[in-house]
């Protein structure tokens, strides 16, 4: 059995600058994300898992109700895409489309920013700040299967401490979903 090796950046460090191809055939780059906004947040994901699919309603609304006030999701796909063909930027366009996905999807093919983030689940939240700072990591909230139920919604309220200038209280939580599949 191979043990693969996850160099995480530790919630203060500085995130890992990337350059990714997107599905909008454009590349994307960390730096000019945070010239713009006021924090970034990062969700590992991919074309198949079924917890992403529970959480991308949340995902657009998030989007939606916090881009006026200075916030940018950014999707990533690392999942190696042998064993599931349609994590292929082609595919991946097509997903975004059906799924009217209103944030950028990049494809992190060399698993290098996923691995350095250390994403472990689709879906798992990264909250980065304008200078470059991961304020938060892990779960999106505490109700994957529960779309409209009340329960803790870390991601949101993490953004909402950074914003306030405040600490954030649970600055990292254990990522519920589906493993990513690393190459190895």
């Amino acid at each position: 059995m191979t043990t693969l090796e996850i160099l995480e950046t530790p919630v203060g460090g500085y995130a890992p600058d990337f350059e990714l191809p997107g599905i909008d055939n454009q590349v994307h780059h960390l730096r000019r994300y945070l010239e713009k906004w006021r924090a970034v947040g990062v969700i590992s994901m991919c074309n198949h898992c079924p917890y992403v699919k529970l959480y991308l309603s949340r995902l657009k609304n998030i989007q939606t109700e916090l881009a006026a006030e200075g916030f940018q999701l950014i999707g990533i796909n690392a999942s190696e895409n042998t064993e599931y063909p349609g994590q292929k930027l082609e595919k991946m366009k097509m997903f975004a489309q059906e799924h009217q996905l209103n944030f950028p999807y990049l494809w992190d093919s060399t698993q290098e920013v996923s691995r350095s983030l250390g994403a472990t689940k689709t879906p798992m939240a990264f909250l980065i700040d304008s200078c470059g700072i991961l304020r938060y990591r892990g779960q999106i909230d505490n109700h994957p299967d529960k779309p409209f139920s009340q329960g803790e919604d870390y991601l949101r309220n993490a953004i909402a401490a950074l914003w306030k200038g405040e600490e954030i209280l649970i600055p990292e939580t254990e990522p519920v979903g589906t493993s990513l599949i690393w190459r190895i």
